[in-house]
């Protein structure tokens, strides 16, 4: 049965929390990393329904999308709605941890599952991300401690190349130096030059993370006065990830493509609005999983036939559709990020196999309930 911090790294691995935006919150928001996990939960919204659910499931983690506490708080007392969430989850020994940014943009994402459930094919990033800047960290170290060395490279988070962890390099060579007064030399004495058989350790490292891995190497490193250098790599481009997906289906008409859409999402109040003429040609698609406005611009740009999104506000709607590019469809905020649940929950299982038993929950979170 693992424990929580190794759910937790697997989650973050998934969806790295350092590609948020800024004003996101993120991450494991309750629970003790060691307390062991043999049930998961997968939700959008932690709301009181869905703690209680994940309480009498016996649910040890609970996974949600959106942030209990997006804004700072004082307290969480159970007099208040969040309170009482976070209470009731407390009470059962359930963790929470929210995948939010992070999880809209990322390979298997929220946008990515969501093109996957409308049956695109040929999917790439609306706008994709800038690809992760990157160092290269070499160090010289006597050989006795090189193996030593490079778990503690990898444990501060260089290494990883792709869906690779611990990579590295060593060549062998013959490190030279003399010991001046004052010095307090591991190897060695002062005044008298020492030939020490020696590995050269390179090792790439995400550049937001150069600080850390360097702090770590120095703390770990035999030598008084380790020799080291950083370059930094080139240009990465763009990456594989991005906000919103663009695809291609089988030509059809709006009107089919919007019936299409209404079948591949959870039912809700909501449902499908459509602006556009049904009888419209579609095959290519955009789409942005959640409130997707702040992309019109983008999409018209681009050679959508229609755009898929949540929460389309009245005077950008109108005037998108007014400039006579992509026609739109607006789907309820909750049924199209659900799509991510069994996307992750399939994810964990294929990581931890039956270590672990999950549940996507299917509770409406959506906050519309009647329509007259």
């Amino acid at each position: 049965m693992p424990a929580l911090s190794d759910v937790v790294s697997l989650l973050h691995g998934w969806y790295p929390p350092e590609t948020a935006d800024s004003w996101d919150a993120v991450g494991l928001v309750h629970g003790d990393p060691d307390q062991p996990v043999a049930k998961v939960l997968f939700a959008v919204d932690p709301t009181l329904d869905v703690a209680r659910e994940a309480a009498v499931w016996g649910a040890d983690l609970l996974v949600v999308h959106h942030p209990l506490f997006l804004k700072p708080v004082h307290g969480f007392a159970a007099t208040t709605p969040k309170g009482r969430t976070l209470a009731t989850l407390a009470s059962a020994g359930c963790a929470l941890l929210t995948a939010h940014t992070n999880a809209d943009q990322a390979l298997g994402g929220v946008s990515e599952a969501m093109a996957t459930a409308l049956g695109l094919t040929d999917v790439a990033p609306l706008l994709p991300a800038p690809g992760l800047a990157m160092d290269k960290l070499a160090v010289y170290v006597p050989v006795e401690q090189a193996e030593q060395l490079r778990e503690v490279l990898a444990d501060a988070g260089a290494g990883r190349i792709g869906d690779y962890d611990n990579a590295s390099f060593s060549t062998p060579g013959t490190g030279r130096f003399r010991p001046l007064a004052g010095a307090n030399p591991t190897i060695g004495d002062v005044g008298r030059t020492e030939a020490v058989a020696e590995e050269r350790i390179e090792v790439v490292l995400p550049r937001r993370l150069r600080s850390t891995v360097v702090t770590a190497m120095l703390a770990a490193h035999p030598y008084e006065t380790p020799a080291y250098d950083v370059v930094e790599l080139g240009d990465p481009g763009l990456s594989e990830t991005g906000t919103g997906r663009i695809g291609n289906v089988t030509p059809t008409t709006l009107g089919a493509f919007a019936a299409t859409v209404a079948a591949a999402l959870p039912p809700t109040v909501h449902g499908v609005r459509v602006g556009g003429d049904p009888e419209r040609p579609v095959r290519r698609i955009a789409l942005c999983g959640g409130a997707g406005d702040f992309l019109l611009d983008a999409v018209a740009r681009t050679d959508a036939d229609v755009y898929v999104t949540s929460d389309l506000r009245h005077h950008p709607a109108g005037e998108f559709l007014e400039r006579g590019g992509p026609a739109l469809l607006d789907v309820a905020h909750w049924a199209a990020e659900w799509t991510w649940l069994p996307v992750v929950e399939r994810r964990l299982r294929a990581a931890l196999g039956d270590t672990v038993d999950t549940r996507v929950s299917t509770t409406c979170t959506d906050p519309w309930q009647h329509r007259i």
